[in-house]
């Protein structure tokens, strides 16, 4: 207990110290917003105070509902961004009202929606530089918690290298019981049972009496306890609510909800006109470079497979030499198909902007399952029997996977199989944050060399 108390304690300073340097930031950024309020001169002293106050105490509710989590120990870039913009819209919001209810007139709309703007960029950068120096703190030994396997499933296999091979989540193994059966025989004299901070077991439902007890154990002792479900109960399904019961399915993601999908769209709808805007500019300067190196069309066009499985015209900029294969072989590093700018422009991702005519259209959204040629939807759906999972969603022109490593050709069976895992996770934990990050992770690409961009 003396180990759980000391690991709370230690998130909870972590907690806040984040918390206080939002608290700072916000404090050396108010001077500055009000230098730039009209008459701000003229105020007197209370009605300094008064502002101050009011921003300050709207800063402690947005913190209460929105603080950062940071210092937990799986939590994504998602959450923190999206935590983070929450915290400064609340911050901005509520004291704009609060200033408006105590008849505080004074012109303060846009500099508090700078104020916000600033507060947000300060934010993200201080919650880099945290979670940075977190992750360097666990690395070296600070702030971690051990944990214990119990059971030697597949699935217990692939979370035990999951949460140990990066340091950074500190979590460190105490203990690892293999066999089920040894672990249910030391149950009875659990004094000789090395437990550690969080128990994680894998064994079979019908094995009920090593649950509960294991369960009962870990409840006396105020450890964490986690069920994994084994690889052969879990077979793909996911719990889906169904009123006030959860029956289990097959694939499940937030996209089924109508307002989550126009949320989507529109979002679809809005960036897709702000990136064509400069690709019109763009395309004449394209078209005689293009014309220049390749003889033929300065658009490619491809049948695509799409939402629901069905067919549609994919749009790129024309970047090999017109060929006869294009249908059916993927790029390679040195494809000799490809002509200089064109090779440039793969590299680059600006091939790909007239896909922003296709999201334009509906026939993709900017994130997603990247959509593949029809030649190889034939292939692939034979070889992995979860690959047409993928086509429950629109296409993107960028997806999870193609910023987590599985980008470009696919030359070996099991480097489909990770795109289409990747492409599913996505699916099924879909958020706007999320989508967020993978397009901020993909214009990191254009100016970080990626080499599978080819």
């Amino acid at each position: 207990m003396k180990g759980i108390k000391n690991h709370n304690q230690t998130n909870r300073l972590i907690k806040w110290t984040v918390i206080a340097f939002d608290f700072v930031a916000l404090w050396l950024l108010l001077p500055v917003v009000t230098d730039f309020i009209p008459d701000a001169e003229e105020w007197t002293d209370d009605k300094h105070r008064l502002f101050w106050g009011i921003c300050t105490m709207s800063m402690v509710l947005a913190e209460y509902w929105f603080y950062s989590t940071i210092h937990q120990r799986m939590v994504g870039a998602g959450d923190i961004l999206r935590r983070g913009t929450l915290l400064v819209a609340t911050q901005v919001v509520v004291s704009y009202l609060l200033l408006r209810s105590v008849g505080f007139m004074y012109r303060i709309g846009w500099q508090l929606l700078f104020m916000g703007l600033a507060l947000w960029t300060v934010i993200m950068l201080l919650r880099f530089v945290e979670r940075e120096a977190l992750k360097r703190l666990r690395r070296q030994g600070f702030n971690t918690r051990t944990v214990t396997f119990v059971g030697s499933d597949e699935e217990l296999q692939r979370l035990h290298q999951r949460i140990l091979s990066i340091p950074s989540y500190g979590y460190k193994l105490r203990s690892s019981y293999a066999s089920t059966a040894e672990f249910l025989a030391l149950l009875g004299h659990p004094e000789d049972l090395r437990l550690g901070d969080e128990v994680y077991l894998c064994a079979p439902r019908r094995e009920r009496q090593l649950i509960e007890r294991t369960v009962s154990l870990c409840r006396h002792r105020m450890i964490k306890f986690y069920y994994v479900t084994t690889a052969e109960e879990k077979l793909n399904m996911q719990p889906v609510q169904m009123d006030d019961l959860e029956v289990m399915g097959t694939y499940s993601s937030p996209l089924e909800d109508p307002l989550n999908r126009l949320f989507k769209r529109l979002a679809d709808i809005l960036l897709s006109a702000i990136f064509l805007a400069p690709t019109v500019l763009l395309l004449p300067f394209i078209a005689i470079i293009i014309k220049r190196q390749s003889p033929g069309p300065i658009f490619f066009r491809q049948r695509r497979t799409g939402l629901d499985g069905r067919k549609f015209w994919c749009w790129k900029f024309r970047s090999m030499h017109v060929n006869s294969t294009a249908d059916s072989q993927q790029a390679t590093k040195d494809d000799p198909r490809k002509f200089p700018f064109g090779d440039f422009m793969r590299k680059t991702n600006i091939d790909e902007l007239p896909q922003f005519w296709n999201v334009l259209l509906g026939n993709m959204s900017i994130v997603g399952p990247r959509p593949h040629m029809l030649a190889h939807t034939d292939q692939y759906k034979q070889l992995i029997d979860k690959y047409m999972v993928r086509h429950f969603v629109k296409p993107g022109i960028t997806g999870w996977a193609q910023v987590t490593g599985f980008r470009g050709e696919t030359p070996e069976l099991w480097q489909m199989e990770g795109r289409v895992e990747r492409d599913i996770w996505y699916i099924q934990h879909w958020s706007f944050w999320l989508d967020l990050r993978i397009i901020w992770m993909t214009v990191k690409s254009v100016f970080k060399r990626d080499e599978k961009a080819y």
